[in-house]
């Protein structure tokens, strides 16, 4: 399964685990990388040395390229993009705004860059300003959203770009891979799939809820906002729709989702937490390890494209 992706980032499969805060830590990234895909660790609002110490141990595990996502609002945005350079990081991907000011140092330092974008717009604004690929994220993804489909977005952005196109959001197995394949994608990027492997140090409560959701358990809060995030229905969930409904102010509504994903990952509070997941959720059934993840993908997409030979 060669495309350009795996050649840009010297990989062996064109896959590409999501860069979820509190999710993607050393454990699952270099799980992922060892597999044969390219792992990401999360830097989310974490501190420049937890990410170079987070680096340094998926280096111990694994000789295979890697890569951090950075979330471009995080008050420590900016020594993160240093330790990126420190630390010979062979890639980033970017979200939550532009990483045009990094550019010209994570060049010079030779990273790949790969912004996730949400519309055309951006992915162009993004190819300009020298970005390697990007990720074109539809809104049946986990977390932060925006309003496009992956199903409309992503050959869009392939029609309207010149750099590899990454797809994310909805795809869970060989034929969501497929399909964005033919949507014009040179990659794929999985988030919730990863989520529930054995790899992921996250509470087994929130495995479990994947595994355990079905097609009408995903919820989208703060569109009135403007921060619009997808996650698995539950009490907190029904609280925040009830009251963005009544028109509760801002504020009112942050407090709500204050700390959310923490509660879920780490304290396995799947009522009052946030269960960040996409919609596929519905499409996960069983616990697998990261290399059973990437084995099957690639045989289910073989079996229905008929070789690798179609992937360029």
């Amino acid at each position: 399964m060669k495309t350009s992706i795996t050649k840009l980032l010297g990989i062996e499969y064109p896959i590409i685990q999501g860069g979820m805060a509190w999710v993607a830590e050393y454990h699952l990234a270099a799980a992922v990388s060892e597999a044969g895909g390219l792992g990401l660790i999360g830097a989310a609002n974490a501190p420049a040395e937890w990410v170079r110490e987070q680096i340094q141990k998926v280096k111990e595990l694994t000789k295979k390229p890697f890569g951090v996502n950075i979330m471009l609002m995080s008050p420590h945005a900016d020594e993160v993009a240093k330790v990126i350079v420190e630390e010979a990081v062979p890639m980033v991907t970017t979200g939550a705004g532009s990483p045009e000011k990094y550019m010209k140092m994570w060049k010079a330092a030779g990273v790949k860059v790969i912004p996730v974008v949400a519309s055309v717009a951006l992915a162009k604004r993004m190819e300009r300003c020298g970005a390697d690929a990007v990720v074109a994220e539809g809104t049946e993804a986990g977390g932060h959203i925006g309003e496009n489909t992956t199903m409309v977005l992503v050959p869009q952005v392939a029609d309207a770009v010149q750099i590899p196109v990454i797809a994310a959001g909805g795809i869970a197995d060989g034929r969501g891979v497929a399909a964005v394949f033919m949507l014009g994608a040179k990659g794929v990027q999985l988030g919730t799939r990863f989520v529930a492997t054995e790899e992921a140090q996250v509470h087994e409560n929130y495995k479990n809820c994947i595994l355990k959701a079905r097609d009408i358990d995903s919820r989208v809060t703060g569109r009135s906002t403007g921060h619009p995030v997808r996650a698995l229905r539950n009490q907190m969930t029904k609280t925040y729709l009830q009251k963005e409904q009544e028109g509760a102010a801002f504020e009112e509504l942050e407090l709500l989702t204050l700390g959310g994903l923490k509660k879920v990952v780490v304290d396995g509070d799947v009522q009052n937490g946030s269960v960040m997941a996409g919609q596929i959720a519905g499409m996960i059934k069983e616990k697998m390890s990261c290399k059973e993840v990437i084995e099957k993908l690639v045989q289910e997409t073989d079996a229905l494209l008929g070789g690798t030979e179609i992937y360029e």
